[in-house]
């Protein structure tokens, strides 16, 4: 009995995790043209020592497309122009929300197509977009107009420090706490490192 498959199935699977991990860790929705084309040749030769094919000569075959595509994402490095002819670059489909019809013809990028992208980012209307792209990965980049942006950590703690500011203003003579020192004396964790309590219990829970 030819038990040859055994240790051509290993190898297969030993070698083909090799050449995907030198070829790159992208997902296929993050691959550009050049990288899908090789990933999907790897993937048709690696099946075919199965069928009576020379392993080697496939491995072979296989080790050549992976250094194609390195030398391929090397010059994109180097030229902008290679990068644009072999990538592509980035179109607008979305400016301060009206959609580029012209961009979205051109890229065969469909209304729907765009409207699901924009689900995806928990963006609710395109009016609500000041700028979207269509990247050469097929992703769609997003920026918000202004008022339809979430509130940042930073802009909160501006926020409570104008408030502070008004507060203090209304009440000039009395003086208040900041926020953290009020936290501070609440902070029963505070406590262990003083030794001492913040706020003395009453005798009977002493």
């Amino acid at each position: 009995m030819d038990l040859d498959w055994i240790w051509k199935s290993i190898l297969i699977v030993v070698g083909g995790t090799l050449l995907l991990r030198i070829a790159g860790r992208k997902s296929i929705s993050q691959m550009t043209l050049a990288q899908t084309v090789i990933m999907i040749g790897i993937g048709s030769l690696l099946i075919q020592p199965l069928a009576g094919k020379n392993i080697w000569t496939t491995l072979s075959v296989g080790t050549m497309l992976v250094i194609t595509l390195i030398v391929m994402e090397y010059v994109q490095v180097k030229s902008d122009k290679m990068e644009q002819f072999i990538t592509g670059k980035s179109k607008i489909i979305i400016e301060n929300g009206n959609i580029n019809e012209k961009n979205l013809k051109k890229m065969r990028f469909t209304v729907d197509q765009l409207e699901m992208k924009l689900r995806q980012q928990n963006v609710t209307a395109i009016d609500n977009v000041k700028w979207a792209t269509l990247e050469p990965n097929g992703q769609v980049g997003v920026e918000l107009k202004l008022e339809y942006q979430p509130a940042t950590k930073r802009d909160i703690q501006l926020l409570e420090q104008k408030l502070q500011k008004i507060t203090q203003g209304l009440t000039p003579t009395t003086k208040k706490r900041s926020t953290s020192e009020e936290s501070t004396s609440q902070d029963i964790f505070s406590e262990i490192a003083k030794k001492q309590h913040n706020i003395e219990p009453p005798d009977r829970l002493q």
